[in-house]
């Protein structure tokens, strides 16, 4: 953190969300766009900033100010989409490009001075370039350091060598982009960053901690890090073109074991193996082809050949065991082959299995059935994945074999001072269950984490999870002990103890325990989609544990216990 900052070129394109919505999303940037996250505006355009709509105001007092205001969501994954080609247009005038975030990329400015003749026409020749390439808006701050350099990008200014200190004294502390410590530096009297940089650095340290000394430097002139060089991606992909369009598998498979031969010496050559393969065709008439294969080991060049091979088989033989028909063939034969490493990982970045390689007979799982989706298709084979979720059905997710197993649902973690509540014992399996009776209980947090470690939902059911989930839910009816049906009140208070279950026609079963309500009001703000229901777990007489919900009035048996 000694030296002075190197000298920094930043392109700054204005209102890039945006901008970014309308690239992606098709949405004007010409009218009055706001774009929100967590209910508040993070972007607008120049159309809403005229109309009175600024950063940080609730999505209420924006549409309030303009009642015309087109509101996108945030989507920081569009928004870095979008500004790829704008980074990619800066590469090819200048080397070295960090994305100091969407919108806005930094370069060394000594290189592109030199070779362009002078900082002030590398800049005009770089948004020359992004606005020729792009069709893109973009304006370049010159000076000591990525934070002078950014706060010079607003104004489109060159700073002085040297003068970055005397640039950044005049700039009031809200240049920081800490609001919180810009707050509490102008309730002190302190206004501008000269004002905060002539602060003796010993006492920010002490009164304002790590995160304020960082800001003191700042403004100061001084950037705490140097840049961070992208590096551009490597073209791994591999084409084959064929004179003659190809209409047999077996010539197919020729190509294919070549193309993927050459596609592993390419990884070879960057030290990486393929775990997701994209494979890509164009037909003589043009028509396109395109299906990609997941894999959780490493690639070599006999898997992707087998891959590719199976992939042509299905597509020249026109094979969808799925439907046992026969889908329609391409319109004619295959005249260009791609393949596409879509995930790539280093290669000793796989563990190995405890007695060397993966064994033979992991690998002949795998091959059978990837070579049951190369011909029925990837939802095939699934596999089951927990997640987060209230009821037991929510909690499984089924994906296709070799897909990332990742829950759907992410169950939240309770919130710092939240009270946790465990809503109830739960019954074990086969054991009556608060016999005699239950209790009701306000729906909280179960304070143990369900199967897998996955952190609790509000209203989740407690452990252990039911053995089997039945598809469709039965109906059924509750009576107690007088033959009266059991009722829920909107205040959770039941009737009278369960004492009978009917389920469907079926012959009466004495219930002797009962544990529960355990409510769930779902998505109360969306009148369509709202969903209130509880639920109980009982125990019959001859050890059978069921899951019982009753919704709107309707008692209902979602699953079995083991």
């Amino acid at each position: 953190m000694t030296g002075s900052p190197a000298r920094t070129l930043l392109l700054w394109c204005p209102d890039w969300p945006v901008l970014a919505a309308e690239i992606v999303d098709g949405v004007p940037a010409t009218g009055p766009v706001a774009v929100l996250h967590a209910n508040r505006v993070v972007a607008c355009s120049e159309r809403a900033r005229a109309e009175g709509v600024r950063r940080g105001l609730r999505k209420r007092e924006a549409q309030g100010r303009c009642p015309q205001l087109t509101v996108v969501d945030y989507d920081p994954g569009r928004d870095t989409r979008a500004f790829e080609p704008v980074v990619a247009a800066v590469e090819e005038l200048v080397a070295g490009v960090e994305v100091v975030r969407p919108g806005a990329c930094a370069v060394a400015a000594r290189g592109p001075s030199r070779y362009l003749g002078g900082e002030e026409a590398a800049a005009e020749r770089i948004i020359e370039h992004v606005a020729q390439s792009c069709l893109v808006e973009s304006q370049v701050g010159i000076a000591d350091g990525v934070f002078a350099a950014g706060l010079a990008a607003r104004s489109g200014r060159v700073v002085a060598p040297g003068g970055t200190p005397g640039f950044l004294a005049g700039l009031p502390v809200e240049a920081l982009g800490r609001s919180a410590l810009a707050d509490l530096l102008r309730r002190l009297g302190v206004r501008t960053l000269g004002d905060f940089a002539a602060l003796p650095a010993g006492d920010v340290l002490a009164r304002f901690g790590f995160d304020g000394a960082l800001a003191h430097r700042l403004a100061a002139g001084r950037d705490h890090r140097p840049l961070a060089v992208r590096q551009p991606p490597a073209d791994l992909t591999v084409t084959a073109e064929q004179d003659e369009p190809i209409d047999r598998v077996d010539v197919a498979a020729f190509v294919a074991r070549a193309l993927a031969e050459q596609l592993h010496e390419r990884l070879a050559g960057h030290g990486l193996a393929c775990t997701r393969l994209g494979i890509e065709a164009v037909t003589e008439h043009g028509q396109e082809l395109h299906r990609v294969w997941r894999h959780d080991g490493l690639l070599t060049a006999a898997a992707i050949a087998d891959r590719v091979r199976w992939q042509l088989d299905g597509w020249l033989s026109g094979s969808n065991g799925r439907t046992g028909a026969r889908s329609a063939r391409p319109t004619a034969g295959i005249i260009r082959l791609r393949l596409i490493p879509d995930g790539v990982i280093a290669q000793a970045g796989l563990q190995a299995g405890l007695w060397g390689e993966t064994g033979e007979e992991r690998e002949r799982a795998h091959r059978a059935l990837s070579r049951v989706q190369g011909i029925l298709g990837p939802e095939a084979v699934v596999t089951a994945v927990l997640g987060g979720g209230r009821s037991p059905a929510d909690q499984v997710r089924l994906v296709p074999w070799g897909d990332e197993r990742l829950p759907a649902r992410p169950g939240p973690a309770p919130l710092p001072g939240e009270p946790i509540a465990r809503p109830g014992p739960a019954p074990l399996p086969g054991e009556p269950v608060a016999s005699g009776g239950g209790r009701a209980v306000s729906a909280g947090r179960p304070a143990d984490r369900g199967a897998g470690g996955v952190p609790p939902w509000p209203g989740r059911l407690p452990a252990p999870a039911p053995a089997v989930v039945l598809p469709s839910p039965l109906a059924a009816t509750v009576h107690d002990a007088a033959g009266e049906a059991v009722v829920i009140s909107a205040r959770l208070a039941v009737s009278a103890p369960p004492a009978r279950l009917v389920v469907g026609t079926g012959r009466p079963a004495e219930i002797v325990g009962w544990v529960g309500p355990w409510p769930v009001d779902e998505r109360w703000w969306a009148p369509a989609e709202a969903r209130r229901r509880a639920r109980f777990q009982v125990c019959l007489a001859d050890g059978t544990a069921l899951l019982l919900a009753v919704e709107a009035g309707q008692w209902l048996v979602e699953a079995i216990y083991d």
